[in-house]
């Protein structure tokens, strides 16, 4: 199982996924360029650098024919591997996935203003503007207790924060995928909380609309980050649906 994060976070984020899924799983996480361990590479950053730095870790390391669980930005980095090489995944597990080449307004006029901070004022600043706006922790700001905020903090600014640089980071102009997904047989998993950004809710939608073998998760009272907002009832939704991809996967064979 590979474990792919978004934006400003790291292999952190997954801390209660691995307890759940390691007696199951052998786990990969993966920083992306500009990220936790991988703070160091150099600019650029996008999407497509995203899908190579992923491939070449699974390249490194021997993995093939993983499942494949990512979010937000890490999400579509790792469905553009998947368009490319679908034969290196078994499942995808997408959570408030960012739709591959789209613009997601509530993200990059973020992404905007928390550049221009950076270069004015510095990147505490930009750190703070990007926890106090971002709408993805919204739920983590209203109940910091119960959704770990302090942690998700203490992740946010380890962050450098190079990729916030990178003009047009979420939306750089990428070749249509849209044939590459309706021809995508690995069965895929779209989570979206209840309460998520309304751009990564119609992500999914579209991308539900075009991955024939698409299922669509939603999590009650879940947020931005319904893996890390409540992992509990994420990781035994996410398993009752990897074990259905694989009983169903195993009855064609």
């Amino acid at each position: 199982m590979m474990l792919v994060h978004g934006i400003s976070q790291d292999h952190r984020l997954f801390d209660a996924q691995v307890r759940y899924f390691q007696e199951t799983f052998r786990i990969l996480l993966i920083d992306l360029p500009g990220h936790g361990v991988s703070s160091s590479i150099p600019a650029p950053y996008g999407l497509r650098e995203f899908a190579e730095h992923i491939r070449d870790c699974m390249v490194s390391t021997g993995v093939n024919n993983a499942t494949f669980w990512g979010t937000h930005l890490g999400a579509s980095a790792g469905l553009l591997v998947a368009c490319d090489e679908p034969d290196l995944f078994s499942e995808l597990v997408l959570e408030s996935p960012v739709f591959p080449g789209r613009a997601l307004h509530s993200v990059s006029n973020l992404l905007s203003d928390v550049a221009a901070t950076a270069k004015e004022q510095g990147m505490m600043e930009a750190r703070d503007l990007w926890w106090e706006k971002g709408p993805w922790f919204d739920l983590m700001r209203s109940d910091p207790e119960r959704f770990r905020a302090a942690e998700q903090r203490r992740i946010l600014e380890d962050f450098k924060g190079g990729p916030w640089l990178e003009k047009d980071l979420a939306s750089k102009p990428l070749d249509s995928v849209e044939d590459k997904l309706r021809q995508l047989k690995v069965p895929t998993i779209l989570i979206n909380g209840e309460h998520d950004v309304r751009d990564f809710v119609l992500a999914a939608d579209a991308m539900e609309e075009l991955i024939p073998n698409a299922k669509r998760i939603s999590i009650p009272g879940g947020g931005g980050f319904p893996l890390w907002e409540l992992p509990d009832l994420v990781n035994e939704l996410v398993s009752d649906a990897l074990a259905d991809a694989t009983s169903i996967r195993r009855s064609k064979d």
